[in-house]
């Protein structure tokens, strides 16, 4: 079953609307959160179909929620992709170890955005 809906979890506005820009041109339906609590909840609302998943963020990282949606019985199907500026062979294994499927380092690359996602779906 091919994507349609992706969840932008990053709590720079800037990125978010980049990241959404290039999804909605491509025909995906994108919904954002601001933090890891606020996609916790959206999870659950919106049902998406990916979640692109930013790590620096104020409460709650993007480790912990990954590791969060992908220990949950209700979210673990849901594949994430990190969207981080830590650019660090470390942080890359430490993000798939959390339950990413995907990890990719700011700035993010339009093409190769869309080719992981298509390679999940």
């Amino acid at each position: 079953m091919a994507i349609q809906k992706v969840l932008i979890v990053d709590d720079s506005p800037t990125e978010r609307y980049f990241l959404t820009d290039i999804l909605v041109k491509k025909g995906y339906s994108v919904s954002t959160a601001e933090s890891g609590e606020e996609a916790l909840q959206k999870i659950k609302a919106d049902k998406p179909e990916l979640i692109l998943m930013d790590v620096v963020m104020p409460g709650q990282n993007g480790f912990q929620v990954t590791r969060s949606i992908a220990r949950d019985p209700e979210t673990q199907h849901v594949p994430i992709i990190i969207c981080t500026s830590k650019g660090q062979e470390t942080d890359r294994i430490w993000g798939l170890r959390q339950g990413a499927r995907d990890y990719i380092v700011k700035p993010v690359d339009p093409a190769e955005l869309l080719a992981k996602i298509a390679a999940l779906g």
